[in-house]
């Protein structure tokens, strides 16, 4: 008997536990109190730069449309601020071994305030930018020609651009205000720039999107031969632009599309030289890879700057407030630049022995090269079956399971299920917590 939720698109697991589960800490511990005794020497950088110049109808990502005159400075001095107190809060010998600066938009800063995010991450985190793994979001009108040679010159490895569609007529469909015209110029700079790796962010089951014009995006994409390319389904989520209006719900129609145009790219993908590295990523087979070195998602720990940035540690995951709507954006990001004290932990979730291991299922099994059984029981002297027997039982009765070469892995249906996969994998704690989160 099948256990087959109703929808393959139940929510994007990029994190576990999700935000919507963070609560305030009572306590607010120290962050020097937080890492005393954590593994220091192979950590992630994250910055977070929380401004786009455009919302897209799709995103409910935490990001504040335009900027009055000298917030974003005002922003970067709050961000330095944090960037030295959590520095003193971590051992002298801490090192990094990976960054990326995320957003909202990081290229919507100016060149010059680039130079100034990269100092930050260099200079007052320690992060040797040239020597490791650095990836940068863009958006196409963002992405000039002066600001594509500071990130490149500072040593970005990957630059990931979003396009979500070739098309002038899906992009105006995910309120997306873009001409191809524009893309293209943009494409042309970020390879000129030469960046090691190009990443181009397409997006499937937009309104009016056939097979057809799926694949003719995919290869106006491929045209630029993209080192990595990354497939995401359209979600429509509260507050958005799409989520005001109610002739985008889901629906088994919607579900049956995406899908389609999934196994669609999927396939093309593959015929065309790619490797499928998760639902999401494909990879050309042979090409660069931004995150080559020891840095694992399942086990280091991660440092967060900014306000919407989250930080992990073996016993605790922590961040700012959260939101979509404009109003409280602008509220959290005030309120962030107004802080002089950033040297404690504000919003986060407790990580228990449960939990952590959810965490490392979550975190490999939705990878295409999935779990290491190995590794698993070195690091937790038991195995997923034994830890998580229903639910693996239930993928296992859908098809979506595998077991190759020590590895548990998902099968090609069950990739493609990713996004129902992962939710089930969630604990109870954390369903309860994220059912009673009130969007804002």
């Amino acid at each position: 008997m099948t256990t087959t939720p109703e929808s393959p698109y139940q929510s994007y697991v990029y994190a576990y536990p999700h935000k919507t589960a963070y609560r305030p800490l009572p306590d607010r511990p120290s962050l020097a109190e937080l890492w005393r005794g954590e593994k220091q020497d192979a950590l992630s950088l994250y910055l977070h730069i929380p401004f786009c110049e455009v919302r897209c109808g799709f995103c409910n990502l935490f990001t504040r449309i335009g900027s009055p005159e000298g917030l974003t400075t005002a922003y970067l001095d709050a961000l330095e601020r944090q960037a030295g107190q959590v520095r003193d809060a971590l051992s002298g010998t801490a090192g990094f071994a990976l960054a990326a600066f995320g957003g909202g938009t990081p290229t919507y800063l100016t060149a010059a305030e680039l130079e100034r995010l990269c100092d930050i991450a260099e200079y007052r985190m320690g992060a040797d930018l040239r020597g490791i793994p650095l990836s940068v979001e863009a958006s196409p009108d963002t992405a000039t020609a002066d600001r594509l040679q500071v990130l490149a010159e500072r040593g970005t490895t990957r630059l990931s651009l979003g396009v979500q569609s070739f098309l002038d007529e899906e992009a105006r469909s995910a309120v997306r205000p873009q001409k191809r015209a524009a893309v293209e110029a943009a494409l042309g700079r970020v390879r000129d720039a030469g960046f090691p790796v190009l990443n181009i962010d397409l997006i499937y089951g937009i309104d009016g999107q056939t097979p057809a014009s799926w694949i003719k995006s995919l290869d106006a994409a491929l045209s630029w031969q993209p080192e990595e390319l990354y497939l995401y389904p359209l979600y429509v989520r509260p507050l958005t632009g799409l989520g005001r209006h109610a002739d985008h719900a889901a629906s088994p129609e919607w579900d049956a599309q995406r899908l389609t145009l999934y196994r669609a790219g999927r396939d093309h993908l593959l015929a065309h030289g790619y490797e499928q590295v998760s639902m999401r990523m494909f990879r050309r087979a042979g090409a660069a890879s931004a995150s080559a070195g020891e840095y694992a998602c399942q086990t280091d720990g991660m440092v967060g700057l900014g306000c919407g940035a989250r930080s992990y540690t073996s016993k605790l995951h922590y961040s700012f407030d959260y939101a979509v709507d404009a109003r409280e954006v602008r509220r959290i990001i005030d309120d962030y630049v107004a802080a002089p004290d950033f040297s404690r932990a504000e919003l986060g979730w407790e990580m228990t022995d449960e939990e952590t291991r959810r965490r490392h299922l979550v975190q490999s099994l939705l990878q295409g090269e999935g779990v290491d059984l190995t590794a698993y029981r070195e690091r937790f002297g038991s195995t997923p079956g034994q830890d998580f027997p229903s639910e693996l039982a239930g993928f296992a009765a859908n098809g979506w399971l595998a077991e190759d070469g020590g590895r548990l892995l998902l099968t090609p249906e069950g990739l493609a299920w990713s996004d129902a996969i992962g939710p089930r994998l969630f604990s109870a704690g954390v369903r309860e917590r994220m059912a009673g989160y009130a969007p804002k």
